[in-house]
Protein backbone atom coordinates (compact mmCIF):
# COMPACT_ATOMS: atom_id res chain seq x y z
CA UNK A 1 0.00 0.00 0.00
CA UNK A 2 2.61 2.50 -1.12
CA UNK A 3 2.00 5.00 -3.94
CA UNK A 4 1.19 2.20 -6.37
CA UNK A 5 -1.34 0.52 -4.10
CA UNK A 6 -3.02 3.76 -3.10
CA UNK A 7 -3.37 4.71 -6.77
CA UNK A 8 -4.85 1.31 -7.66
CA UNK A 9 -7.42 1.54 -4.85
CA UNK A 10 -8.44 5.02 -5.91
CA UNK A 11 -8.89 3.96 -9.54
CA UNK A 12 -10.97 0.94 -8.55
CA UNK A 13 -13.32 3.10 -6.50
CA UNK A 14 -13.50 5.72 -9.26
CA UNK A 15 -14.43 2.92 -11.68
CA UNK A 16 -17.37 1.81 -9.55
CA UNK A 17 -15.94 -0.90 -7.29
CA UNK A 18 -17.44 -0.67 -3.82
CA UNK A 19 -14.85 0.20 -1.14
CA UNK A 20 -16.13 -2.73 0.92
CA UNK A 21 -15.13 -5.09 -1.92
CA UNK A 22 -11.49 -3.93 -1.77
CA UNK A 23 -9.07 -5.52 0.69
CA UNK A 24 -5.70 -3.94 1.44
CA UNK A 25 -2.57 -5.90 2.30
CA UNK A 26 0.79 -4.63 3.51
CA UNK A 27 3.27 -6.67 5.51
CA UNK A 28 4.41 -3.61 7.47
CA UNK A 29 1.51 -1.16 7.46
CA UNK A 30 -0.79 -1.35 10.49
CA UNK A 31 -3.59 0.50 8.70
CA UNK A 32 -3.87 -2.23 6.03
CA UNK A 33 -6.72 -4.73 6.36
CA UNK A 34 -4.21 -7.59 6.40
CA UNK A 35 -0.52 -7.86 7.34
CA UNK A 36 -0.34 -11.65 6.99
CA UNK A 37 -0.63 -13.16 3.50
CA UNK A 38 -2.04 -16.47 4.73
CA UNK A 39 -4.82 -14.70 6.63
CA UNK A 40 -5.54 -12.55 3.59
CA UNK A 41 -6.10 -15.63 1.44
CA UNK A 42 -7.96 -17.72 4.03
CA UNK A 43 -10.15 -15.02 5.56
CA UNK A 44 -10.39 -12.40 2.82
CA UNK A 45 -10.71 -14.88 -0.07
CA UNK A 46 -9.86 -12.34 -2.79
CA UNK A 47 -10.69 -13.15 -6.40
CA UNK A 48 -8.08 -10.75 -7.81
CA UNK A 49 -4.71 -9.64 -6.49
CA UNK A 50 -3.43 -6.21 -7.58
CA UNK A 51 0.25 -6.84 -6.85
CA UNK A 52 2.67 -4.00 -6.17
CA UNK A 53 5.87 -4.08 -8.30
CA UNK A 54 7.88 -4.48 -5.10
CA UNK A 55 6.25 -7.83 -4.30
CA UNK A 56 7.84 -10.73 -6.24
CA UNK A 57 5.36 -12.79 -8.26
CA UNK A 58 7.50 -15.78 -7.27
CA UNK A 59 6.26 -15.43 -3.67
CA UNK A 60 4.84 -18.79 -2.60
CA UNK A 61 1.50 -17.39 -1.50
CA UNK A 62 0.98 -15.58 -4.82
CA UNK A 63 1.88 -18.69 -6.83
CA UNK A 64 -0.51 -20.76 -4.71
CA UNK A 65 -3.24 -18.19 -5.25
CA UNK A 66 -2.78 -18.41 -9.02
CA UNK A 67 -3.04 -22.20 -8.86
CA UNK A 68 -6.37 -21.74 -7.10
CA UNK A 69 -7.68 -19.52 -9.93
CA UNK A 70 -7.03 -16.12 -8.42
CA UNK A 71 -6.32 -13.45 -11.04
CA UNK A 72 -3.08 -11.50 -10.65
CA UNK A 73 -2.87 -8.00 -12.09
CA UNK A 74 -1.19 -4.64 -11.42
CA UNK A 75 -1.97 -0.95 -11.18
CA UNK A 76 -0.34 -0.55 -14.63
CA UNK A 77 -2.84 -3.02 -16.10
CA UNK A 78 -5.77 -1.38 -14.29
CA UNK A 79 -4.81 1.95 -15.84
CA UNK A 80 -4.50 0.39 -19.29
CA UNK A 81 -8.12 -0.77 -19.09
CA UNK A 82 -9.15 2.91 -18.97
CA UNK A 83 -7.19 4.09 -22.02
CA UNK A 84 -8.91 5.41 -25.10
CA UNK A 85 -7.01 7.55 -27.63
CA UNK A 86 -3.72 8.05 -25.79
CA UNK A 87 -0.44 7.25 -27.56
CA UNK A 88 2.14 5.59 -25.31
CA UNK A 89 5.95 5.63 -25.00
CA UNK A 90 7.71 3.32 -22.54
CA UNK A 91 11.32 3.55 -21.35
CA UNK A 92 13.25 0.95 -19.38
CA UNK A 93 16.91 0.21 -18.58
CA UNK A 94 19.25 -0.56 -15.70
CA UNK A 95 20.38 3.07 -15.49
CA UNK A 96 19.51 6.26 -17.35
CA UNK A 97 15.77 5.65 -17.68
CA UNK A 98 14.74 8.38 -15.21
CA UNK A 99 16.87 10.97 -17.00
CA UNK A 100 15.58 9.89 -20.41
CA UNK A 101 11.95 10.01 -19.24
CA UNK A 102 12.54 13.43 -17.65
CA UNK A 103 14.00 14.67 -20.94
CA UNK A 104 10.89 13.45 -22.73
CA UNK A 105 8.78 15.23 -20.14
CA UNK A 106 10.61 18.50 -20.86
CA UNK A 107 10.01 17.91 -24.56
CA UNK A 108 6.34 17.05 -24.09
CA UNK A 109 5.71 20.14 -21.99
CA UNK A 110 7.06 22.28 -24.82
CA UNK A 111 4.11 21.47 -27.09
CA UNK A 112 1.44 19.45 -25.28
CA UNK A 113 -1.20 20.73 -22.87
CA UNK A 114 -2.47 17.29 -21.87
CA UNK A 115 0.56 14.96 -21.82
CA UNK A 116 1.22 12.66 -18.84
CA UNK A 117 4.59 11.40 -17.61
CA UNK A 118 4.91 8.88 -14.78
CA UNK A 119 4.99 5.19 -13.99
CA UNK A 120 8.06 4.12 -12.02
CA UNK A 121 9.13 7.76 -11.92
CA UNK A 122 6.87 10.18 -10.07
CA UNK A 123 3.12 9.68 -10.49
CA UNK A 124 1.64 6.15 -10.75
CA UNK A 125 -0.17 5.41 -14.03
CA UNK A 126 -3.38 4.60 -12.12
CA UNK A 127 -3.37 8.11 -10.66
CA UNK A 128 -3.57 9.48 -14.19
CA UNK A 129 -6.36 7.03 -15.06
CA UNK A 130 -8.31 7.93 -11.91
CA UNK A 131 -8.00 11.63 -12.75
CA UNK A 132 -9.45 10.96 -16.19
CA UNK A 133 -12.27 8.74 -14.87
CA UNK A 134 -13.15 11.36 -12.25
CA UNK A 135 -13.04 14.04 -14.98
CA UNK A 136 -10.36 15.97 -13.13
CA UNK A 137 -8.29 16.17 -16.30
CA UNK A 138 -8.70 15.43 -20.02
CA UNK A 139 -7.23 12.33 -21.61
CA UNK A 140 -3.59 12.80 -22.59
CA UNK A 141 -2.43 13.01 -26.18
CA UNK A 142 0.83 11.32 -25.13
CA UNK A 143 1.66 9.14 -22.13
CA UNK A 144 5.34 8.56 -21.29
CA UNK A 145 6.05 5.80 -18.77
CA UNK A 146 9.22 4.83 -16.98
CA UNK A 147 8.98 1.05 -16.60
CA UNK A 148 11.06 -0.98 -14.15
CA UNK A 149 11.78 -4.64 -14.69
CA UNK A 150 9.38 -5.35 -11.83
CA UNK A 151 6.57 -3.55 -13.65
CA UNK A 152 7.34 -5.38 -16.89
CA UNK A 153 6.76 -8.70 -15.10
CA UNK A 154 3.08 -7.87 -14.62
CA UNK A 155 1.64 -5.46 -17.20
CA UNK A 156 -1.02 -7.35 -19.19
CA UNK A 157 -2.91 -4.96 -21.44
CA UNK A 158 -0.04 -2.51 -21.81
CA UNK A 159 0.63 -1.67 -25.46
CA UNK A 160 3.28 0.89 -26.39
CA UNK A 161 3.50 2.81 -29.63
CA UNK A 162 7.22 3.39 -29.09
CA UNK A 163 9.75 2.18 -26.54
CA UNK A 164 13.40 2.54 -25.63
CA UNK A 165 16.03 0.72 -23.58
CA UNK A 166 18.75 2.93 -22.12
CA UNK A 167 21.32 0.51 -20.65
CA UNK A 168 21.92 -3.06 -19.51
CA UNK A 169 24.12 -3.80 -16.52
CA UNK A 170 23.88 -6.16 -13.56
CA UNK A 171 21.17 -5.20 -11.07
CA UNK A 172 18.41 -6.66 -8.87
CA UNK A 173 20.01 -10.11 -8.83
CA UNK A 174 18.42 -10.70 -5.43
CA UNK A 175 15.12 -10.96 -7.33
CA UNK A 176 16.16 -12.72 -10.53
CA UNK A 177 17.65 -16.17 -11.07
CA UNK A 178 20.46 -14.80 -13.24
CA UNK A 179 21.56 -11.76 -15.18
CA UNK A 180 20.00 -13.36 -18.28
CA UNK A 181 16.66 -13.57 -16.44
CA UNK A 182 16.95 -9.88 -15.48
CA UNK A 183 17.86 -8.76 -19.01
CA UNK A 184 15.13 -10.87 -20.59
CA UNK A 185 12.53 -9.33 -18.28
CA UNK A 186 13.45 -5.89 -19.56
CA UNK A 187 13.72 -7.13 -23.15
CA UNK A 188 10.07 -8.22 -22.90
CA UNK A 189 9.18 -4.58 -23.60
CA UNK A 190 9.76 -5.40 -27.27
CA UNK A 191 6.75 -7.73 -27.26
CA UNK A 192 4.39 -4.91 -26.24
CA UNK A 193 5.83 -2.32 -28.69
CA UNK A 194 3.92 -1.68 -31.92
CA UNK A 195 5.97 0.74 -34.03
CA UNK A 196 9.64 1.04 -32.98
CA UNK A 197 11.98 0.17 -30.11
CA UNK A 198 15.16 2.24 -29.79
CA UNK A 199 18.40 1.05 -28.18
CA UNK A 200 21.21 3.21 -26.81
CA UNK A 201 24.41 2.28 -28.69
CA UNK A 202 26.43 3.01 -25.52
CA UNK A 203 24.12 0.97 -23.32
CA UNK A 204 26.58 -1.32 -21.53
CA UNK A 205 25.66 -4.94 -22.30
CA UNK A 206 22.60 -3.88 -24.29
CA UNK A 207 23.81 -4.06 -27.89
CA UNK A 208 25.67 -7.33 -27.38
CA UNK A 209 22.58 -8.81 -25.74
CA UNK A 210 20.38 -7.68 -28.62
CA UNK A 211 22.59 -9.53 -31.11
CA UNK A 212 21.48 -12.81 -29.58
CA UNK A 213 17.83 -12.06 -30.28
CA UNK A 214 15.79 -12.56 -33.43
CA UNK A 215 16.06 -9.62 -35.82
CA UNK A 216 13.03 -7.39 -36.22
CA UNK A 217 12.44 -4.14 -38.13
CA UNK A 218 11.13 -2.65 -34.89
CA UNK A 219 14.68 -2.35 -33.49
CA UNK A 220 16.78 0.75 -34.10
CA UNK A 221 20.19 1.46 -32.54
CA UNK A 222 20.75 5.13 -31.65
CA UNK A 223 24.10 6.89 -31.24
CA UNK A 224 24.87 10.49 -30.33
CA UNK A 225 27.13 10.45 -33.39
CA UNK A 226 24.28 9.68 -35.81
CA UNK A 227 24.35 12.09 -38.73
CA UNK A 228 20.59 12.61 -38.65
CA UNK A 229 20.90 13.99 -35.09
CA UNK A 230 23.75 16.41 -35.80
CA UNK A 231 21.49 19.26 -36.93
CA UNK A 232 19.94 19.45 -33.45
CA UNK A 233 23.30 20.47 -31.87
CA UNK A 234 22.70 18.30 -28.81
CA UNK A 235 26.17 19.15 -27.50
CA UNK A 236 24.79 22.59 -26.59
CA UNK A 237 22.26 21.11 -24.18
CA UNK A 238 22.26 22.01 -20.47
CA UNK A 239 22.79 18.40 -19.36
CA UNK A 240 26.33 17.59 -18.25
CA UNK A 241 28.29 14.45 -19.16
CA UNK A 242 28.82 12.20 -22.17
CA UNK A 243 26.49 9.57 -20.72
CA UNK A 244 23.74 12.19 -20.71
CA UNK A 245 24.51 13.01 -24.34
CA UNK A 246 23.62 9.35 -24.99
CA UNK A 247 20.36 9.75 -23.07
CA UNK A 248 19.58 12.96 -24.96
CA UNK A 249 20.29 11.32 -28.32
CA UNK A 250 17.93 8.45 -27.42
CA UNK A 251 15.19 10.86 -26.33
CA UNK A 252 15.66 12.97 -29.46
CA UNK A 253 15.38 9.92 -31.70
CA UNK A 254 12.17 8.96 -29.88
CA UNK A 255 10.80 12.45 -30.53
CA UNK A 256 11.53 12.08 -34.22
CA UNK A 257 9.96 8.63 -34.40
CA UNK A 258 6.84 9.89 -32.63
CA UNK A 259 6.55 12.94 -34.89
CA UNK A 260 6.93 15.48 -32.11
CA UNK A 261 7.67 19.07 -33.22
CA UNK A 262 11.12 20.68 -33.16
CA UNK A 263 10.07 22.66 -30.08
CA UNK A 264 10.12 19.40 -28.11
CA UNK A 265 13.80 18.86 -28.84
CA UNK A 266 14.59 22.46 -27.91
CA UNK A 267 12.69 21.91 -24.67
CA UNK A 268 14.79 18.83 -23.90
CA UNK A 269 18.01 20.76 -24.53
CA UNK A 270 17.00 23.18 -21.79
CA UNK A 271 16.55 20.39 -19.23
CA UNK A 272 19.24 20.78 -16.56
CA UNK A 273 19.02 17.33 -15.01
CA UNK A 274 17.16 15.61 -12.22
CA UNK A 275 17.50 17.22 -8.82
CA UNK A 276 20.61 16.07 -6.97
CA UNK A 277 21.83 13.95 -9.93
CA UNK A 278 24.49 15.92 -11.81
CA UNK A 279 22.08 18.85 -11.53
CA UNK A 280 23.49 21.82 -13.42
CA UNK A 281 22.84 24.86 -11.22
CA UNK A 282 24.30 27.15 -13.85
CA UNK A 283 26.87 29.94 -13.53
CA UNK A 284 27.02 32.32 -10.58
CA UNK A 285 29.60 35.10 -10.95
CA UNK A 286 31.21 33.04 -13.68
CA UNK A 287 31.48 29.91 -11.49
CA UNK A 288 29.58 26.77 -12.49
CA UNK A 289 27.92 24.83 -9.66
CA UNK A 290 26.82 21.19 -9.97
CA UNK A 291 24.71 19.37 -7.37
CA UNK A 292 25.27 15.60 -7.43
CA UNK A 293 24.28 14.94 -3.82
CA UNK A 294 22.74 11.57 -4.71
CA UNK A 295 26.19 10.17 -5.59
CA UNK A 296 26.83 7.68 -2.79
CA UNK A 297 28.90 5.18 -4.79
CA UNK A 298 32.40 5.46 -6.20
CA UNK A 299 31.44 4.89 -9.83
CA UNK A 300 28.92 7.73 -9.57
CA UNK A 301 31.61 10.08 -8.24
CA UNK A 302 34.03 9.14 -11.02
CA UNK A 303 31.37 9.70 -13.71
CA UNK A 304 30.44 13.07 -12.21
CA UNK A 305 34.03 14.26 -11.82
CA UNK A 306 34.87 13.22 -15.37
CA UNK A 307 31.83 15.05 -16.71
CA UNK A 308 32.67 18.19 -14.72
CA UNK A 309 36.30 18.25 -15.92
CA UNK A 310 35.11 17.81 -19.51
CA UNK A 311 33.06 21.01 -19.19
CA UNK A 312 35.84 23.18 -17.73
CA UNK A 313 36.58 26.31 -19.67
CA UNK A 314 40.12 27.56 -20.35
CA UNK A 315 41.89 28.45 -17.13
CA UNK A 316 39.18 26.91 -14.96
CA UNK A 317 39.68 24.49 -12.07
CA UNK A 318 37.38 21.92 -10.48
CA UNK A 319 36.66 21.89 -6.75
CA UNK A 320 35.30 18.47 -5.81
CA UNK A 321 33.50 18.01 -2.47
CA UNK A 322 33.96 14.47 -1.06
CA UNK A 323 32.71 13.01 2.20
CA UNK A 324 29.65 12.46 4.37
CA UNK A 325 29.16 9.20 6.26
CA UNK A 326 30.97 6.03 5.27
CA UNK A 327 29.14 2.78 4.47
CA UNK A 328 32.27 0.67 4.12
CA UNK A 329 32.87 2.15 0.68
CA UNK A 330 35.86 1.34 -1.57
CA UNK A 331 37.25 4.89 -1.48
CA UNK A 332 40.50 3.60 -2.93
CA UNK A 333 38.74 3.44 -6.30
CA UNK A 334 38.84 7.24 -6.35
CA UNK A 335 42.63 7.15 -6.66
CA UNK A 336 42.15 7.34 -10.45
CA UNK A 337 41.01 10.95 -9.96
CA UNK A 338 44.58 11.91 -9.01
CA UNK A 339 45.32 11.98 -12.76
CA UNK A 340 42.82 14.79 -13.29
CA UNK A 341 44.50 18.09 -13.95
CA UNK A 342 43.22 21.33 -12.45
CA UNK A 343 41.27 19.54 -9.71
CA UNK A 344 41.28 20.35 -6.00
CA UNK A 345 39.75 17.81 -3.63
CA UNK A 346 37.96 19.08 -0.53
CA UNK A 347 36.93 16.52 2.10
CA UNK A 348 34.17 17.00 4.65
CA UNK A 349 32.01 15.21 7.19
CA UNK A 350 32.25 12.18 9.41
CA UNK A 351 34.24 10.02 6.98
CA UNK A 352 36.61 12.71 5.70
CA UNK A 353 39.73 11.09 7.15
CA UNK A 354 38.83 7.59 5.94
CA UNK A 355 37.93 8.88 2.48
CA UNK A 356 41.16 10.84 2.13
CA UNK A 357 43.38 8.09 3.49
CA UNK A 358 41.91 5.32 1.33
CA UNK A 359 41.71 7.42 -1.84
CA UNK A 360 45.18 8.86 -1.38
CA UNK A 361 43.92 12.17 -2.76
CA UNK A 362 45.41 15.45 -1.48
CA UNK A 363 43.28 18.31 -0.25
CA UNK A 364 41.75 20.30 2.56
CA UNK A 365 39.58 18.59 5.20
CA UNK A 366 36.65 20.07 7.13
CA UNK A 367 34.33 18.67 9.80
CA UNK A 368 31.17 20.10 8.24
CA UNK A 369 29.92 20.57 4.69
CA UNK A 370 29.23 24.22 5.49
CA UNK A 371 32.89 24.80 6.37
CA UNK A 372 34.08 23.02 3.24
CA UNK A 373 31.80 25.12 1.01
CA UNK A 374 32.92 28.35 2.71
CA UNK A 375 36.55 27.40 2.08
CA UNK A 376 35.85 26.80 -1.62
CA UNK A 377 33.84 30.00 -2.04
CA UNK A 378 36.78 31.96 -0.61
CA UNK A 379 39.00 30.61 -3.38
CA UNK A 380 36.88 30.23 -6.54
CA UNK A 381 37.32 32.48 -9.53
CA UNK A 382 35.29 32.87 -12.75
CA UNK A 383 35.67 29.83 -15.07
CA UNK A 384 35.96 27.44 -12.06
CA UNK A 385 33.47 24.63 -11.32
CA UNK A 386 32.28 23.46 -7.89
CA UNK A 387 30.93 19.90 -7.77
CA UNK A 388 29.20 18.26 -4.81
CA UNK A 389 29.53 14.53 -5.56
CA UNK A 390 30.29 13.25 -2.08
CA UNK A 391 30.46 9.46 -2.31
CA UNK A 392 29.37 9.10 1.30
CA UNK A 393 25.80 9.10 2.59
CA UNK A 394 24.20 12.22 4.05
CA UNK A 395 23.29 10.87 7.46
CA UNK A 396 26.16 12.40 9.41
CA UNK A 397 24.67 15.89 9.01
CA UNK A 398 21.47 15.62 6.99
CA UNK A 399 18.30 13.54 6.93
CA UNK A 400 18.62 12.63 3.24
CA UNK A 401 20.67 13.25 0.11
CA UNK A 402 17.90 15.65 -0.96
CA UNK A 403 18.33 17.63 2.25
CA UNK A 404 22.10 17.78 1.66
CA UNK A 405 21.66 18.87 -1.95
CA UNK A 406 19.15 21.54 -0.97
CA UNK A 407 21.64 22.87 1.61
CA UNK A 408 24.29 23.09 -1.12
CA UNK A 409 21.86 24.96 -3.38
CA UNK A 410 21.06 27.44 -0.58
CA UNK A 411 24.78 28.15 -0.15
CA UNK A 412 25.06 28.76 -3.89
CA UNK A 413 22.13 31.19 -3.70
CA UNK A 414 23.79 33.03 -0.80
CA UNK A 415 27.00 33.27 -2.84
CA UNK A 416 25.06 34.97 -5.63
CA UNK A 417 23.98 37.77 -3.28
CA UNK A 418 27.42 38.51 -1.82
Amino acid sequence: MGKSGDAAKRLLIASGIRPTDILTFDGKLDSADFKDANKLMSEGKPETLVVSPGVPLSSTWIKNAQLQGVTVTSEISLACSCLNTEKLIGVTGSVGKSTTVSLLQAGLEAFSKTGFVGGNLGTPFSTYAADVVEKKRPAADWVVLELSSYQLENCAGLELDYSAITYFTSNHLERYDSIEHYYQTKWNILGITKKAMLLNSEGGDLIEYSKGKASTPLLKIISKHDQNLQSFQLQKAQLIGQHNQDNLALATALCKEAGWPASAIEGMKEFKGLSHRLENLGFIKGVRFINDSKATAMDSVIIAATAAVDTLTDGGSLFLLLGGRDKNLPWEQLSVLSKMNRTEFVFFGECREIAQKKSGLPGQSHAKLDEAIEYILSKVKPTDTVLLSPGGTSWDEFKSFEDRGDFFKRKVTEFSTL
